[in-house]
């Protein structure tokens, strides 16, 4: 089968295209043949080494499609079915093993496409809102990079809760789509002050929780944004990672706190797996958020994916098409 593959470490240019054999599924495991293949910043951390892994190495976590083989044990799941995950370990391949009890089921009614598109930064979302801090109505709540992959289903999700989004855009065509999405409120990032502007609109009380996935170049802005006892959510390097700080920093931005969570503490077991996938499905079956895939690669361009997702020139979820 075909995959894509990096030996060293280093910029796009280290993604091959190489042919390995199809994997043969162990114990407990299933055979999923890719229909989508979902692009995730994360990626581009392992491909540079921000994000160590083992070489050589297939990228890639998030893929959907069919149920080809199972191995032994496996009850979960038929050949045949129709099924997601964040956890293939080598998706950009036309086909991955996957632990049964890492996968879920594609309801009726969800493409292949969609779910690819949706499963790893919807269930980040559900998390990081629902979990991480529980957003309740009404309130005011900061979101960076609000039209990307993970952004646009956020905002959605936050309205939907009925909480006030500032988010922050970085061109006034993004702006436009942050307000399509519902966003109460646009920052222009590279133009104003975006603390100054979160005082602004809240009168100077600062935000109870922030949302940041860019890190380093908005790591200050995030943090002067908080309101007393405010929660940093710092989830994402898109501008690099977030400089070492003192942690009196916090205390005297007013008794602040910072998590840096990961979707995988979140979905420890089938059940919480189960649960937050479902969720995901509930929120996209209802309309309360649309998926937009802007941006489609063949499995051969994940070169042109990574150039893409890294210049900031993508909108909404991207995918790989084996």
């Amino acid at each position: 089968m075909r995959a894509i593959r990096f030996e060293t470490t280093g910029g796009p240019d280290v993604l091959q295209a190489v042919e390995i054999d199809t994997p043969i599924p162990g114990p407990g495991q299933i055979l999923l043949r890719h229909q989508a293949i979902g692009i995730n910043f994360i990626e581009t951390y392992q491909r540079t080494g921000l994000y160590p892994v083992k070489l050589p190495a297939i990228p890639g976590g998030e893929a959907a499609g069919v149920v080809e083989a199972l191995g032994e044990g496996v009850t979960r799941f038929k050949v045949g079915d129709r099924v997601a995950t964040t956890n293939a370990g080598g998706a950009y391949a036309e086909a991955s093993l996957v632990r049964a009890d890492r996968a879920v089921a594609i309801p009726d009614g969800i493409s292949v496409e969609l779910a690819a598109a949706v499963l790893l930064k919807g269930m980040t979302t559900e998390a990081f809102v629902r979990r991480t801090y529980p957003v309740k109505a009404g309130e005011t709540v900061l979101v960076h990079a609000a039209v990307g992959g993970v952004g646009q289903i956020m905002t959605q999700w936050l309205k939907a809760i009925g909480a006030t989004v500032i988010a922050t855009v970085g061109s006034e065509a993004k702006a436009e789509k942050a307000r399509a999405l519902g966003a109460d409120h646009v920052i222009l990032y590279r133009e104003h002050d975006v603390a100054a502007e979160v005082r602004r609109i809240t009168n100077g009380a600062g935000v109870p929780v922030a949302y940041d996935s860019v890190g380093k170049d908005t790591f200050e802005g995030t943090l002067a944004s908080l309101a007393r006892r405010g929660l940093f959510v710092s989830f994402g390097n898109a501008s690099g990672p977030v400089p070492p700080f003192a942690p009196a920093r916090l205390a005297a931005g007013g008794s602040l706190y910072l998590t840096r969570p990961t979707l995988v503490d979140y979905i420890v077991t089938a059940e919480e797996l189960d649960e937050s996938a479902g969720l995901v499905f509930d929120m996209v079956a209802s309309g309360k958020i649309e998926i937009e895939i802007g941006q489609t690669f063949a499995l051969g361009d994940a070169r042109k994916a990574h150039e893409a997702l890294e210049s900031r020139a993508t909108v909404g979820a991207s995918l790989l098409i084996p």
